[in-house]
């Protein structure tokens, strides 16, 4: 009795886990933003049941492992507290379309891209943990280049996500107080140097996920079906990236589906709630 009421929790854990992403996701485009007074106590609520739900399904077994089960537990936490963070966005919605609609909530977007800073950070401290974890079992090939594409694609993220938050912010402050005035001839340029800063940097987080995904499956970490997903998705996401915006829908739209800077830590969130029931 007590073993199935163990296995309830656990599967119940790892399905609200699995929920948090596509959850977040769909309320954060289906629906207008919400002040701030209502979203920060329900995404409290929500990051409390994150941690619960990581608590039930295997933290607590790993912490009591001893100083590998500890290091594997951090690994997983912190592969996955970036979209603890990001389940914020579902109340914030996404970035405002117009210029004036930015300005008006500049303090809310700065906040958005400061979170997406701490998400990247976050994710590449999981990620050197993940990589040291791997070598210890014997693989020194794909887990070093997995973390070789992600210490090279987190500068690039950051940069652009301050780009985005701050840079641009401020210019729009700018453009709206002068709206007859004309842009900084570089301003067309600065744009075009950080889309191709975006692109390299999205192909390079999925290439650390494609590669990470081959280490786990050859140290046993991940399934051949479950390693077969991350490759495939993978994949995918970096054919989808490289498709010029230009092109008919819907590539147009799924190339930019897998580039919004939340999407990739998707991947990285789930390969840190594996860990947790391995």
């Amino acid at each position: 009795m007590n073993n199935d009421a163990t296995t309830f929790k656990q599967k119940l854990s790892r399905a609200y886990l699995w929920l948090v992403p596509p959850v977040t996701m769909v309320v954060g485009f289906g629906i207008a933003p919400v002040s701030y007074k209502i979203y920060l106590p329900v995404w409290l609520l929500n990051a409390c049941l994150i941690i619960l739900s990581a608590y039930h399904l295997g933290l607590r077994k790993l912490w009591a492992q001893g100083p590998s089960g500890k290091q594997q537990a951090i690994t997983a936490l912190l592969l996955f507290m970036p979209w603890l963070l990001f389940s914020m966005f579902a109340g914030m919605g996404p970035p405002p379309s117009t210029l004036q609609g930015w300005v008006n909530t500049a303090a809310e977007q700065q906040t958005r891209y400061a979170i997406l800073i701490a998400g990247g950070i976050l994710l590449l401290l999981g990620a050197a943990l993940l990589k040291t974890q791997l070598q210890a079992t014997g693989e020194n090939l794909y887990s070093i280049l997995a973390f070789a594409a992600l210490s090279i694609a987190m500068p690039l993220f950051i940069i652009n996500m301050a780009f985005w938050g701050y840079y641009l912010t401020d210019a729009f402050r700018v453009f709206a107080a002068n709206p007859d005035a004309k842009r900084p001839e570089l301003y067309v340029a600065i744009k075009s140097l950080f889309y191709v800063i975006s692109v390299a940097e999205v192909i390079l987080m999925y290439l650390g996920t494609f590669l990470f995904a081959v280490a786990l499956k050859i140290t046993g970490s991940l399934s051949k079906p479950s390693a077969r997903w991350f490759i495939g998705c993978s994949l995918i996401a970096i054919l989808l990236e490289l498709i010029p915006p230009s092109w008919p829908e819907p590539f147009g739209t799924a190339g930019f589906l897998v580039a919004i800077p939340a999407i990739p830590f998707v991947m990285y969130y789930l390969i840190g709630v594996r860990l947790l029931v391995r």
